[in-house]
């Protein structure tokens, strides 16, 4: 988070820190999540007091190491001030490979990428060894790289100099990553060398428990941080298809999803509610999940199992 020449390690930290001049005023990846099968997931903060729109903003894959684009897709939707946009794989069945995105994780997206694979919009099919960019359409401007563009680092970049497979811990590769809370703005030019520990947290595969929020300095209102109390409570569950509901926060609704990712059922609410019942009697047994989004914006997800 390693040694190498003081000379080389002073260039690639001057690159870094001159290309974040976006401080708090444009929008920046916060969360990366590199899982199992195709379970991936982009996560973009807003760190201003101002919602934006996204529909002058796209995503870009260069894969493998690749000077030029090979995937993109344009975003859709609002961020709020000081919240953020998750955008996820959008595989829900197998593949050829026997591949599909996680459905758990594929509940908490507020955007789902194209799938299946097809070249020339599959960004969120990226590995441990692709970079990606977050841009402007029109003027085209990049105002965050996630990797260096043009290096390929093998399958993954790690965390001693050069930041490539052959030396050090794979950190792009097989991991949850999470921008430090003092990150407060994009790389807006591609860095010399791409030592990912400068400006990310690492967490085991396949963890999703920060999905959804960001702490930031840009956001002294303290709001992302009271969100992380909020929790429910499901009883009984199992069951035979009644659930009671009980929630530390007001909710604003419910989705419920079928193994599949599929919307089954969804409860918006006019009022305060921390207290419900949903009946899902009418559905076959079998695993569901519930996302619970509370008034103050955060989400949760709940594995639900009717008898």
């Amino acid at each position: 988070m390693k040694k190498f020449l003081l000379a080389i390690l002073s260039l690639g930290s001057v690159t870094l820190v001159q290309a974040q001049t976006t401080s708090c005023t444009q929008l920046f990846f916060s969360e990366y999540v590199e899982g199992s099968s195709h379970s991936k997931a982009l996560e973009i903060y807003n760190p201003t007091a101002s919602p934006i729109a996204l529909s002058n903003y796209k995503l870009i894959r260069f894969s493998n190491g690749s000077a030029t684009p090979v995937d993109s897709f344009n975003l859709t939707g609002t961020i709020a001030a000081h919240d953020v946009w998750v955008v996820t794989n959008g595989q829900v069945t197998p593949d050829a490979n026997s591949a599909f995105c996680d459905p758990i994780l594929m509940a908490m997206a507020d955007q789902v990428g194209p799938a299946p694979y097809a070249t020339g919009t599959a960004v969120m099919f990226f590995n441990g060894d692709d970079a990606i960019v977050l841009a402007t359409i029109a003027p085209r401007t990049f105002i965050d790289i996630f990797g260096k563009i043009g290096e390929d680092p093998g399958v993954s970049w790690s965390d001693v100099f050069p930041y490539t497979d052959a030396q050090g811990s794979w950190w792009t590769l097989n991991h949850t990553l999470i921008r430090k809370s003092t990150v407060t703005g994009g790389v807006l030019v591609n860095p010399t060398a791409f030592n990912v520990t400068t400006e990310w947290d690492s967490l085991p595969q396949n963890t999703w428990t920060n999905l959804g929020m960001h702490t930031s300095t840009c956001n002294t209102s303290g709001i992302v941080d009271v969100s992380k109390t909020s929790f429910v409570s499901v009883y009984p569950n199992p069951s035979n298809g009644t659930f009671a509901i009980s929630s530390s926060s007001a909710m604003k609704s419910t989705t419920i999803f079928n193994a599949l990712g599929e919307v089954i059922a969804t409860t918006n609410f006019s009022s305060v509610v921390i207290n419900q019942e949903i009946d899902l009697s009418a559905q076959p047994a079998g695993i569901y999940l519930m996302q619970v989004e509370f008034v103050n914006g955060q989400k949760t997800i709940s594995k639900i199992s009717i008898r």
